[in-house]
């Protein structure tokens, strides 16, 4: 009813002093309202019960009946209304016995101000109106929600049905979708590892930047997302050299000059090439493009420094120069992994954040602690639900099947079959709660030639 475009808001001014309400009743007809005027409180009462009022502005001092006691019997019996004192009244405790007995909304003291009496008015109305949707909202929420009881009661057994499907069907898509992102995270190890036949590289070398690397991310806390990122991007972080010619792909990069050099330092913006289509791979091609950038901006393809440059790509960077040392890939000369760290820990401050090395030698630290404990099993000795422990790797050096792998039925029967028809002696490791039994030492390979 209040503030309705179709509608006017009706107010009731209750005063003994018929030159108030005439003051009032100029005031306030200009403004939309619908004034009604009631020289005492019982002829308000009885107006009352005639007019449907939004909201009631009272005198306080009145004969026969005061403002406290009007607006007392207003809030009993028409507890809606909003109810405004009106007071030029010195006694505080008339008042206060307003505000408790008729529940007043506001009071304004006489003489008062236009401005201010108006926009009391229209802020009591605003409030009515408030509330009143708010009540509407509430019965229609109630009655909204019997009828949902209602119709819950005679579908509760379909709904109880149909929700069993739907998680049956859920289940199956998050199954299916583990298996996808390990399927994907498969091919990623085996396409890795191509570039690893070419060159003549130990097998498993990229795995091995990558699983550091998502060790160091981990002591760093980058994130679950950055760890998994980081380690896709050590598996993919040498793709970019698969067009170099063999002589090119063997020569570290201390003996490397003119166009050797400069077409080694464009492998970086060629993996970001390749990667950049695949939607997943966004991050990991941009971690791949700046493993050789450094915080003292000297290093390229970009030439970025300090806080331009990413953590994960840093751990990236880090941790591949670390064994790139080892294998001959940066200098002639291949380091030991003591000698190897040492350099890395002289690179903090120009070429990596000194809590990226740091984080790179706690992890160095903890490596003897957190080896896995595993057994080796044969081929005939797999079972459905066994994890995988290590690198399945073949004959040639190439990824077969990549650690965490849980074996289902039909793994299981492609690997025997794939062992008794190739006439190997296959060996391979499962974590240790899937094998119930105490481990054995490991030895240096994974799977044999015929026996």
């Amino acid at each position: 009813m209040v503030d309705d475009a179709n509608t006017q808001a009706v107010v009731l001014f209750v005063d003994d002093e018929p030159s108030i309400l005439s003051a009032l009743r100029r005031l306030f007809r200009p403004n939309g309202y619908r004034v009604l005027l009631a020289e005492s409180g019982p002829a308000a009462l009885a107006m009352l019960e005639l007019e449907p009022v939004d909201l009631v502005v009272s005198d306080m001092r009145m004969p026969e009946m005061d403002g406290a006691q009007f607006l007392e019997r207003v809030r009993q019996r028409w507890p809606e209304m909003v109810r405004i004192l009106l007071t030029g009244y010195a006694d505080i405790s008339s008042t206060i016995a307003a505000i408790n007995r008729g529940e007043i909304h506001r009071y304004i003291s006489k003489p008062w101000d236009d401005q201010d009496i108006l926009l009391a008015v229209r802020d009591g109305l605003k409030h009515r109106r408030l509330e009143q949707e708010n009540r509407a909202l509430l019965q229609l929420t109630q009655r909204q929600n019997a009828e949902l009881l209602a119709l819950n009661a005679s579908l509760e057994g379909r709904v109880k049905a149909r929700t069993q499907e739907l998680e049956q069907v859920n289940d199956m898509l998050n199954k299916a979708y583990g298996q996808l992102h390990e399927n994907f995270l498969l091919s990623i190890n085996v396409f890795a590892g191509l570039l690893e036949l070419r060159d003549g590289s130990l097998a498993g070398y990229s795995r091995q930047v990558g699983l550091m690397a998502r060790r160091v991310a981990q002591q760093l806390r980058l994130g679950a997302q950055a760890e998994e990122d980081v380690f896709v991007a050590g598996l993919l972080h040498e793709v970019g050299k698969i067009s170099f010619p063999d002589a090119l792909l063997r020569k570290p990069v201390s003996a490397m000059s003119g166009e050797d050099l400069a077409r080694y330092k464009r492998h970086t913006l060629n993996a970001e090439a390749a990667l950049l289509p695949l939607a997943d791979l966004q991050r990991v091609a941009k971690y791949v493009r700046q493993q050789h950038e450094r915080v003292d901006g000297k290093g390229f393809p970009d030439g970025l420094a300090g806080k331009e440059l990413p953590l994960p790509s840093q751990v990236l960077g880090l941790v591949a120069d670390y064994y790139g040392l080892q294998a001959g890939r940066l200098a002639e000369k291949r380091y030991t992994p003591e000698t190897a760290a040492a350099a890395i820990r002289g690179g903090a401050g120009t070429r990596y954040e000194q809590t990226v090395v740091e984080a790179f030698e706690a992890v160095l630290s903890q490596l003897p602690a957190v080896q896995p404990t595993d057994r080796m099993v044969s081929a005939a000795e797999i079972e459905p639900g066994m994890v995988l422990a290590r690198d399945l790797l073949g004959p040639q050096g190439t990824l077969l099947l990549a650690a965490g792998f849980v074996f289902d039925s039909r793994v299981v029967r492609q690997v025997r079959e794939f062992a008794q028809r190739e006439g190997l002696k296959m060996s391979l490791y499962v974590k240790l709660d899937q094998a119930q039994q105490a481990p054995r030492p490991l030895p240096q390979t994974v799977l044999t030639g015929k026996g």
